[in-house]
């Protein structure tokens, strides 16, 4: 019999939704979240995210629909969730007049740890974030970045197998950022199951295996990363790139379900677009071989999680 954590997702979000008065923030959101994988949740301000967290979180109860953390239910067992999980939110609060130990510490102690876990502990989390050697520095003398660091170390002081991170680049420079997602890339390879809220999303294309995109309180796509970045296109895009140097441009855009054939600069190869409803990649690629053309490479032009973002959300200021 498989273990439970192989089949059960570690987050299961199920026809949620939750209205502040006359305002609509979630709308029948619906997804799942696989055990060790690094999961985005992706959207513009206003899009509902943070309600979605704080649900995840305990902090708001669903008005309808159910969310389930682990199997088990966010209303009805509060304290076994809160227990599996580890939330930093986007605004954090720090004790700034502590230093980061003491900080450290003072939440381990509120978890219930004796003092030599707390001291094992620490040092473990200090070791991760990169900050063992500024434990006895204030919080208030630290950069943005290395708070920053401080807020995550806080939030492994109880070992949780969730971490909810809303924002968690926000306001880092380029470096800090680079940092801070090495950081999450080695906190999946230790077994923890990451769900990170951001609208960063070039980082996100390379950090995480799977996304949620949420729009105005509605799931526009959620599951793997490459399923986004092929299926979000109504037309697709492949590069046919030629062992030499010819004008096939005409020939290409003469194909079955050719919307446009455009020369790459500077290469031997042109991008060429198709409607999936009139043709698909095989149909493509027996009709560029039919042309007789010196093929070199037939590849698919993966599109950018932006432009994937912008097709399924909408244009307006969200309110």
């Amino acid at each position: 019999m498989a273990d439970i954590f192989e089949t059960t997702p570690v987050l299961d979000v199920q026809r949620l939704s939750y209205s502040f008065k006359n305002h609509r923030a979630l709308v029948n959101v619906n997804f799942q979240v696989q055990p060790q994988s690094l999961h985005g949740f992706v959207g513009p301000n206003g899009a509902g995210k943070t309600t979605t967290l704080k649900i995840i979180c305990t902090l708001l109860k669903p008005q309808t629909g159910r969310v389930n953390v682990f199997g088990m239910d966010v209303v009805n067992d509060v304290k076994e969730v809160r227990r599996r999980i580890g939330f930093m939110p986007d605004h954090f609060s720090m004790y700034r007049q502590m230093t980061v130990f003491e900080y450290l510490d003072f939440f381990g102690a509120a978890y219930g740890l004796d003092q030599k876990e707390r001291d094992r502990i620490i040092a473990d989390v200090l070791a991760l974030t990169d900050m063992d050697g500024r434990k006895d520095s204030l919080i208030n003398g630290l950069s943005r970045g290395m708070q920053q660091r401080v807020s995550l170390a806080r939030v492994l002081v109880n070992d949780p197998d969730l971490l909810l991170l809303d924002e968690p680049a926000s306001g880092l420079d380029p470096r800090a950022r680079i940092e801070l997602m090495e950081i999450l890339q080695e906190l999946r390879r230790m077994g923890k199951t990451i769900f990170i809220s951001s609208h960063i999303l070039s980082e996100l294309a390379e950090l995480c295996d799977s996304v949620t995109i949420i729009d105005r309180g509605l799931v526009k796509y959620s599951g793997d990363m490459d399923g986004l970045l092929i299926d979000a296109a109504a037309h697709p895009t492949y590069v046919v790139t030629l062992r030499e140097r010819m004008d096939a441009g005409e020939q290409l855009q003469s194909l079955p379900g050719v919307l446009s054939a455009t020369a790459v600069e500077g290469k031997p190869a042109w991008s060429v677009s198709f409607d999936r409803e009139l043709t698909d990649t095989n149909t493509l690629l027996r009709g560029v071989l039919d042309l007789g053309l010196p093929l070199a490479s037939f590849s698919e032009d993966r599109k950018h999680l932006n432009q994937a973002f912008m097709d399924l959300t909408e244009q307006g200021v969200r309110t």
